[in-house]
């Protein structure tokens, strides 16, 4: 399964800058729809395109293995 870091993203970016970030900001400045990204960060397993994660990187500034990793299924908390 692919677990997304979504959520440790947008709190190491409030933490960094000292503002807030919402995922209504991030869909706006990124173009991924808020529902995708709500999804993402909320949803065990969901599926985005490539694209989406490439918007995501290019917005938190991180690799790919920064923002989603493989895990087994019985590895998932």
């Amino acid at each position: 399964m692919i677990r997304f870091y979504l959520h440790e993203m947008i709190a190491e970016r409030k933490f960094k800058t000292g503002k807030k970030v919402t995922l209504e900001m991030i869909a706006k400045e990124t173009g991924v729809s808020k529902v995708t990204l709500s999804r993402i960060n909320s949803q065990r397993g969901y599926n985005t395109t490539t694209d989406n994660i490439d918007k995501l990187c290019a917005y938190f500034g991180c690799s790919v293995a920064q923002l989603i990793e493989h895990v087994a299924g019985d590895e998932v908390e």
